[in-house]
């Protein structure tokens, strides 16, 4: 790994936003971090480590620059920290600069990538980095930076542990061929691996309702004209952000907002009334309405309260049959219909509450339990698809070495599978992982992190 991602060169770039702002900061990391930054200062002196100190640089602006002496910094390495004006060709001036002087400009997540290599995170805590700038909701900030502290490290670490406990009991039996599980019965054995798999399969469940927060899912208005799709579309958002009229047919196209849920980042779609129509442009909004049906996560069927259902809201109920909650839109006004929809008043605001709480259940899978309640504002370990992949990994060969323990198998083949459970886990932490994972993983990252 060492010869692939080598640490001996000097990086630099923009760490902060593209556009101009009040400050912007350039990053560099490696042996001759400090160097440079003395010869784009022209300072007689060395910087102090970990003292912020008023220069100019490069005769184009007066900056604040910081020097983290390896191993006390972000990367493990050198790393100085020049900040100054956010004028972007300020900035790039002085990347410029930092480059002429002998650095070179840094591949995206390269920062992260060499904290990784030097041992100051581990690569869950890695891509935690990347959630937690692209977070929009507090609670996938909380996801991230719980991640970032280590909790689902030291919960995997501690999963691992017992593995390779039971691994070593098993391998030292086999010293005692004719004794079979000399260390360890097969009774126990079996009830460790048991505790494992349960172990894990609880983070995988938590698992699932974390991806619901770090990636956010797509929900769909739909319903008849005029049933108040586009005022429930901003009572959801909190602003006009729909025309909303008497007229049916008033929405013509797709409406999209982001709106947080109970934390969890939603993107919200009106949509055009469903009814034939002969108007060409109302007939390819419903189209629309229909094709992002098809690619939604949920649907939400509006039905208006105050008016007996016919047969036009029966044919919606059936033909929209996938994941969905019916709302009784209006309840405002009269009811005219009792059911299983959700009563809500996007004029008043009632009902909007048990809405989101019905969003949330439907898209965790969990309806009525932990939609809407402070157990889904608990932090989950695990928010990452390939996290997820590597726990299930680990679950199916514990899985594989339960069976073949309850079926007589010698310690070898448990040996096997208990060996594949290690790796999936160390290939979740870092401890054991391919190049190519590691390019990928840091790619997607900015250029300054």
């Amino acid at each position: 790994m060492g010869a692939s991602f080598s640490t001996a060169d000097t990086i630099v770039a923009v760490a902060t936003p593209h556009g101009r702002g009040g400050l912007g900061v350039v990053r560099m990391s490696g042996p001759e971090s400090a160097a440079i930054a003395q010869r784009l200062t022209q300072r007689q002196f060395p910087f102090e480590p970990r003292h912020a100190t008023l220069a100019i640089v490069c005769d184009i602006d007066q900056v604040v620059v910081t020097w983290f002496a390896a191993p006390h910094s972000y990367t493990g390495e050198d790393v100085v920290e020049i900040s100054g004006h956010g004028s972007p060709w300020l900035l790039q001036s002085i990347v410029e600069s930092a480059c002429a002087a002998g650095a070179r400009l840094a591949q995206p997540g390269e920062f992260t990538l060499r904290a990784y290599l030097h041992g100051r995170l581990d690569l869950i805590q890695a891509e935690a980095v990347a959630d937690l700038i692209d977070a929009v909701t507090p609670l996938q900030a909380r996801v991230a930076f719980d991640q970032l502290e280590g909790t689902l490290t030291s919960v995997v670490q501690r999963i691992d542990a017992q593995l390779f406990d039971l691994a070593a009991k098993l391998e030292a039996s086999l010293d005692f061929p004719d004794e079979g599980f000399h260390f360890i019965t097969r009774t126990n054995a079996l009830a460790d691996l048991a505790a494992v798999q349960d172990a894990l399969e609880r983070l995988i469940k938590d698992g699932r309702r974390g991806r619901l927060i770090r990636d956010g899912r797509l929900v769909v208005i739909a319903g008849r004209p005029n049933v108040g799709k586009s005022s429930l579309f901003n009572a959801l958002i909190g602003t006009n952000r729909a025309i909303v009229t008497p007229l049916a047919g008033t929405t013509r196209d797709l409406l999209t907002e982001q709106v947080d849920v109970w934390g969890v980042p939603i993107t919200l779609v009106d949509t055009a009334g469903l009814r034939e129509s002969a108007d060409v442009i109302e007939e390819e909004g419903v189209k629309r309405a229909e094709q992002a049906r098809e690619v939604a996560a949920l649907t939400l069927l509006v039905l208006d309260g105050s008016r007996p259902l016919d047969e036009d809201d029966q044919r919606l109920l059936a033909e929209i049959d996938g994941p969905r909650v019916v709302i009784a839109n209006k309840a405002d006004l009269p009811s005219a219909w009792s059911g299983s929809g959700i009563a809500v008043s996007a004029v008043t605001g009632v009902g909007l509450d048990q809405l989101r709480a019905a969003i949330i259940g439907a898209l965790s899978g969990e309806p009525g339990t932990v939609a809407g309640t402070d157990d889904f504002r608990d932090v989950p370990r695990v928010s990452n698809q390939r996290h997820l992949l590597q726990l299930e990994s680990a679950v199916m060969a514990i899985t594989r070495s339960l069976e073949q323990l309850n079926q007589g198998a010698t310690e070898e083949l448990v040996l096997a599978e208990l060996t594949d459970a290690r790796e999936a886990l160390e290939s979740l932490t870092g401890t054991r992982t391919s190049d190519d994972l590691l390019r990928h993983i840091f790619s997607t990252f900015c250029v300054g992190k």
